[in-house]
């Protein structure tokens, strides 16, 4: 059995994945620290993993991706001196089987690189991504599996940080749904314009995008949800004919499948 320890260096968390062969075995996630050091990560994992009926020995690969440049050799060295294996690293010179259509390559993080592998292969072409999470990023997948763009606008958690920040009288809030849309206290007027306001972003932006990837069948676009936050949002809106939490695990995978 083929045993592969994925690895999204995210924003905002580290999440973990251990496949055997195809299968996803089991799934965690820990908050991003730049300050952690190599040992400490490396005591975290191995806690991690054995938690989850996992031993590091058990390992046969390893795929990482990241958003966090700083951490990239830390989280390496850790998974390198816990187990002995050399991680494939997704960037330069490794196999995506998709083609990037973007100004500046190098400007496209590696994990929207591998969502868009794991689309393409799991959901179909064309498609459009959503990633909620740090920030709220749509990708785009035309009809020949190329990733050609997207936007990014501000996450629901930066946005009440912000307003918390940088307002006298606002307070943190659970990013939930209110009752109402029209809110009748401080936090709901909260939860709506950050939960309910980023449901109507969501959609007003698959349209455009949909519009703009099949202009004469916007029905044919797969749309896939994901990102720590997505499980808000999913729920509220009709848009998603997917939502895959762990399609950056799966498309990390198959990365590591392209390039044995």
């Amino acid at each position: 059995m083929d045993r592969i320890f994925a690895v999204d260096i995210g924003n905002t968390n580290l999440t973990f994945g251990v496949f055997e062969d195809d299968h996803l075995r089991t799934t965690a996630r820990i908050s991003t620290d730049p300050d952690r050091t190599a040992d400490e990560l490396g005591l975290i994992i191995e806690g991690l993993l054995k938690s989850r009926g996992v031993e590091p020995s058990q390992l046969n690969s390893i795929a990482m991706c990241s958003v966090v440049p700083p951490l990239t050799h830390t989280v390496h060295e850790a998974i390198m001196d816990l187990t002995g294996i050399d991680a494939l690293v997704v960037g330069p010179g490794v196999k995506t089987g998709i083609r990037v259509s973007y100004d500046r390559t190098q400007d496209v993080g590696t994990d929207r690189i591998a969502d868009a592998v794991a689309a393409v292969a799991l959901y179909g072409k064309p498609a459009v991504i959503v990633d909620i999470g740090t920030a709220t990023v749509f990708n785009a997948i035309n009809e020949n599996g190329e990733y050609i763009g997207g936007a990014i606008a501000p996450g629901m958690r930066s946005a009440a940080e912000a307003l918390y920040n940088n307002t006298a009288q606002l307070r943190r809030v659970e990013l939930a749904a209110p009752d109402s849309v029209i809110g009748h206290n401080t936090v709901a007027s909260m939860q709506s314009g950050l939960v309910l306001g980023n449901v109507e972003l969501v959609e007003g932006m698959v349209r455009r995008f949909t519009e703009e990837l099949s202009p004469g069948a916007p029905e044919d676009c797969k749309i896939v949800a994901t990102g720590g936050l997505a499980a808000v949002i999913a729920p509220l809106t009709q848009v998603f004919d997917v939502h895959d939490p762990d399609l950056t695990l799966k498309g990390l995978r198959l990365i590591h499948e392209m390039n044995r």
